[in-house]
């Protein structure tokens, strides 16, 4: 190989690492970017009531557009992560499910952001103050597209998980898997819960955009030491 072929290699190289890295990044925005919208808005939204609503149901009312916003930004982010996960992982264990499965979970969290949920609980203000006898179009396509969600991430984490042990971090894969017993685990605590729903949901969303955006994070740090 001369020179300049050579030269070309070491860029080419170097631009796809420069790729990879970035798509690696929306996976570490994931987690801080929808809780930290989320937290902001559970703080400051009149009327809503975290002990009794999801967070999906932030995007309703005059300021609903921002929890829209979030979900979609947040699907985003995932579709890029899957991408940068294929090119990370591609060949190893996890390679070819884990970019499907985050791809899933962002694809989820965008319908979700486009049909919302039926105003419930006095939220937004004038709103029933119970849950609505029947479940509307927009908020059934709205629970299916979050169900598909919640399993994509739970099944990204074990999968994850079994990515890790292939690169000597055994102490990632346990943190992984720990994510994807308790998501699932969280999901029948929040649904059963009379008094808890919405802080189970929002403790289980943490849990796992937290370690899908852990494990971006570390896989972002190999490819740099690359």
């Amino acid at each position: 190989m001369n020179r300049a072929n050579q030269t070309t290699t070491v860029g080419e190289t170097a631009s796809a690492a420069t790729l990879t890295r970035a798509l690696l990044a929306c996976g570490i925005l994931i987690a801080p970017v929808f809780m930290g919208v989320a937290i902001v808005q559970i703080l400051t939204r009149p009327g809503f009531d975290i002990r009794h609503l999801a967070i999906s149901s932030l995007s309703l009312g005059d300021l609903g557009l921002i929890q829209i916003a979030n979900f979609e930004i947040t699907g985003l982010l995932a579709l890029a992560c899957a991408f940068g996960l294929r090119r990370t992982l591609g060949g190893s264990l996890g390679g070819t499910w884990a970019p499907v499965l985050i791809g899933v979970l962002g694809v989820g969290t965008i319908v979700s952001g486009i049909f919302h949920p039926d105003p419930a609980f006095g939220f937004p203000p004038g709103a029933p103050p119970d849950m609505p006898a029947t479940m509307s179009r927009h908020a059934t396509i709205h629970t299916i597209a979050s169900m598909a969600s919640f399993a994509s991430m739970t099944t990204a984490c074990f999968v994850l998980g079994r990515a890790f042990p292939s690169a000597g971090r055994g102490k990632w894969a346990i943190y992984c898997v720990a994510s994807g017993v308790l998501v699932p685990v969280l999901l029948v605590l929040g649904l059963s819960s009379k008094d808890w729903v919405g802080v189970f949901l929002a403790v289980m969303v943490a849990i796992g955009f937290g370690c899908i955006s852990a494990a971006s994070a570390r896989l972002e740090a190999d490819v740099s030491k690359a």
